[in-house]
C-alpha cells in the first residue's frame, strides 16, 4: 500500500468534501499540520467543521481557513490568539462547541477506539454541562460526553517511516497521536521520512496502522508568544 505523496495536495485527492468533520493535531502553534491546511485552502473546501485545541493565528494555521470563511464550526479548548475568530464567533458567523483540554483529547482518542461516549466530571456545573445528558456514580454526576468520528484527520510529525510509523516532538505530541486515531483517513505531514525499520520500536508514538498517507515538507516552525528579558 502506498502511503507516501509527493504533496500534500496529492495526499489529499479524493479525501476532501464541503461540510466534513476535520480532526487537527498541533497544541498552540507547535506540531499543527500547517502544509495540509494550506492545501485545504487552496481547495476551497467550504462549510468544515474541525475539532482542534485551538485555531492558530489570524494568518496562521487555522487561521487562514477562517480568513476565507471556510469554517462553519470549530470544536476547540483555547481560542485566545485569533482575534478573527473572535469577530467571527462575536457576530454569530461561527459555530464554537468549547471542550476542556483533557475532554476533548479523549473525546479524540475515544473515537479512535470506537467508543461512542463516555462520562467525565469535568464540566459539572458549568455551561459545558448544558443540554448533556448527567448520570451519577457512586454519589457523583457525571456528564456524557461523546467521541469524535472525523472524516479525515491532519497531523503533523517529527519523523516517520515509509510504513507510517510516526515520532512526535515534545509539545507536539498533546493532540497529534489522539487526532490522528479517531479519522476515517489519517494524513500527517513530516519533517523527515526515514527508511523502513530504522526507528527504534520503542520510540514510536503512533503506529503505521493509523497513518495512511504521508509527505514530506518544509515547516515555518513559528513562535506564538515570545517573552525574553531586558538585557
Amino acid at each position: 500500500m502506498k502511503k507516501v505523496y509527493s504533496s500534500a495536495t496529492e495526499a489529499l485527492d479524493g479525501l476532501l468534501f464541503d461540510g466534513m468533520l476535520i480532526a487537527a493535531g498541533g497544541f498552540g502553534l507547535c506540531g499543527i499540520p500547517e502544509l495540509l491546511i494550506d492545501a485545504i485552502k487552496q481547495a476551497g473546501t467550504k462549510d468544515l467543521t474541525v475539532a482542534s485545541n485551538n485555531a492558530g493565528v489570524d494568518d496562521f494555521g487555522l487561521g487562514i481557513l477562517l480568513q476565507t470563511k471556510q469554517v462553519k464550526k470549530m470544536l476547540s479548548s483555547y481560542v485566545g490568539e485569533n482575534a478573527e475568530f473572535m469577530r467571527q464567533y462575536l457576530a454569530g458567523e461561527l459555530e464554537l462547541e468549547f471542550n476542556p483540554q483533557g475532554t476533548l483529547a479523549e473525546r479524540m482518542r475515544a473515537g479512535g477506539a470506537g467508543i461512542p461516549g463516555f462520562y467525565t466530571k469535568t464540566g459539572v456545573g458549568t455551561v459545558i454541562a448544558d443540554g448533556k445528558e448527567h448520570k451519577d456514580f457512586n454519589g457523583e454526576t457525571y456528564i456524557l460526553e461523546e467521541g469524535i468520528f472525523a472524516d479525515i484527520a491532519i497531523v503533523k510529525a517529527w519523523k516517520a517511516d515509509a510504513t507510517g510509523n510516526l515520532v512526535f516532538r515534545k509539545t507536539a505530541r498533546n493532540f497529534n497521536a489522539p487526532a490522528a486515531t479517531c479519522g476515517k483517513v489519517c494524513i500527517a505531514e513530516v519533517e523527515e521520512i526515514v527508511p523502513t525499520g530504522s526507528l527504534d520500536p520503542d520510540c514510536i508514538h503512533l503506529p503505521g496502522i493509523y497513518v495512511h498517507r504521508i509527505v514530506q515538507g518544509a515547516h515555518e516552525k513559528r513562535i506564538e508568544q515570545r517573552t525574553v528579558r531586558k538585557g
